[in-house]
C-alpha cells in the first residue's frame, strides 16, 4: 500500500481495490484509444455498448444468473427499491411478508406500508437486532405477493447464513452489503437488488436482477422510472444510466476473478472477519453485541466498557491510519467493515492494535 493511503472501514461508500484504482486512472482521460474518458461518452456510442454489455455478462457469469432473469442498471440505491419492489409485484394478492431485522429493512417495511398489506413475518427487534430470525421463526403467508429480506445488517452487525424457505411466494433481498462476498443461488429468488457502493461500485448505481416473469404487474400509478417493465424493456437505458459506475462494476469483477471468483472470496471474508471474531471474543475489554451464528462476515460490530473508551479507541485507531471505526449513532459503540476490497493485511493490522489496546487499558 502506498504510504498515504489508510486502512479505510468505511460501511459505505467503502474502499476499492487499489488495483481497479490504478487502472481506471490510467484510462480516466483516453479510454482505450477513443480520445475520451468513459465519464464522457455517450450512453448510445459504440464503445460505451461494449462496456455496458461486457460488465452485464460478467455479472451474469460470476453471480451463475439462470435464463429468465434480467440485469438491471439502476439509479436510486437500494432505498429506491423498498418502494420500486411494492410497486410492482404488491398487486398480485395486496399483502406481503417482510423480515425486519435491522435498519435497513425497517425503512423498506415502513415504505411498503404504503401500498398494501405488510405483515411482519419475523422481527429482531425483541433483543436489539443482534441475532437473525430462524425459518421455524418465520411466520409465512401462502398468500402473500412476495417475501422480503435483507441479506446482511451493516448498522447491527448481523447476517442471514440461509436463504428463507418462502415455498411459492418470490424472495425479494437486499444484497447491498454481502453481494459478490459469497455464491449465491439466484434461481431461489424472485428480486436480488444492491446498491454498488459496497463491494461493487462506487456509489449512483443500484444493480436489480429480477425473474423476468415478475415485471409487467406493475400498480397502475407505478412512475415510468420504477417500473421494472419499463427498464427491461429499454434494457436499463431508458434514460443516462450511471456510466462511469457500470465501467468501474467491470474493472471490479475483473479483479474478483482473480481472487477466485465468489468461492475465493468466500474463503478469504470468513477468515478476515473470524481473525476479528476471534480477538474481540478474547479480549477483556470489547464485546461482539452480535449473536454467534448470526454475525456479519461484513460488518464487525463491538464495544468496550464504556463510551470514553469508544471514543478513546476510535480516536487512537483513526491516528493509526485505520479510518471510520465509530459505530453507527443508532448503536454506538464501534464498527469495521470488511468488504471484498479491504486487504487481509488491514485486518490483521487491526486486529494487532485491538489487541494492544485491550492490554493498554
Amino acid at each position: 500500500m502506498s504510504d498515504k493511503r489508510v486502512y479505510n472501514f468505511s460501511a459505505g461508500p467503502s474502499m476499492l481495490p487499489l488495483s481497479v484504482l490504478e487502472r481506471a486512472g490510467a484510462e480516466i482521460t483516453n479510454y482505450q484509444g477513443s480520445g475520451m474518458s468513459v465519464m464522457e461518452m455517450s450512453h448510445r456510442s459504440k464503445v460505451f455498448d461494449k462496456i455496458f454489455q461486457d460488465t452485464q455478462q460478467k455479472l451474469r457469469r460470476m453471480m451463475n444468473v439462470p435464463e429468465g432473469y434480467k440485469i438491471l442498471f439502476l439509479q436510486g440505491g437500494a432505498s429506491m427499491q423498498f418502494s420500486m419492489a411494492p410497486l410492482n409485484l404488491i398487486g398480485k394478492t395486496g399483502k406481503a411478508d417482510y423480515a425486519v431485522t435491522g435498519n435497513f429493512s425497517n425503512l423498506a417495511y415502513k415504505e411498503a406500508k404504503k401500498y398494501g398489506e405488510i405483515s411482519v413475518a419475523a422481527s429482531s427487534e425483541d433483543k436489539n437486532h443482534t441475532y437473525i430470525p430462524t425459518q421455524d421463526q418465520l411466520k409465512l403467508d401462502p398468500q402473500a405477493s412476495y417475501f422480503y429480506y435483507c441479506a446482511n445488517n451493516t448498522i447491527y452487525g448481523t447476517e442471514w447464513q440461509y436463504v428463507p424457505d418462502t415455498g411459492d411466494v418470490p424472495i425479494v433481498c437486499d444484497m447491498s452489503s454481502d453481494i459478490l462476498s459469497r455464491p449465491v443461488d439466484v434461481s431461489k429468488y424472485g428480486i436480488i437488488f444492491a446498491g454498488a457502493q459496497k463491494n461493487m461500485a462506487p456509489a449512483g448505481l443500484t444493480v436489480v436482477i429480477i425473474k423476468e416473469e415478475l415485471a409487467g404487474h406493475e400498480l397502475p400509478y407505478t412512475p415510468l422510472m420504477l417500473n421494472y417493465k419499463t427498464m427491461i424493456d429499454k434494457d436499463s437505458m431508458y434514460n443516462t444510466p450511471p456510466c462511469w459506475c457500470i465501467y468501474m462494476l467491470g474493472l471490479v469483477l475483473d479483479w474478483l476473478e482473480e481472487q477466485g471468483g465468489l468461492k475465493g472470496m468466500e474463503a478469504i471474508k470468513h477468515s478476515k472477519a473470524q481473525l476479528l471474531y476471534d480477538v474481540l471474543d478474547s479480549s477483556r475489554l470489547f464485546t461482539c453485541p452480535a449473536e454467534k451464528g448470526s454475525r456479519s462476515d461484513m460488518n464487525v460490530t463491538f464495544r468496550s466498557v464504556s463510551e470514553e473508551l469508544d471514543a478513546k479507541f476510535v480516536s487512537e485507531a483513526t491516528a493509526a491510519g485505520f479510518t471510520n471505526l465509530k459505530g453507527h449513532r443508532n448503536v454506538g459503540g464501534m464498527r469495521a467493515s470488511i468488504y471484498n476490497a479491504m486487504p487481509v493485511e488491514g485486518v490483521e493490522k487491526l486486529a494487532e492494535f485491538i489487541k494492544a489496546f485491550d492490554k493498554n487499558n
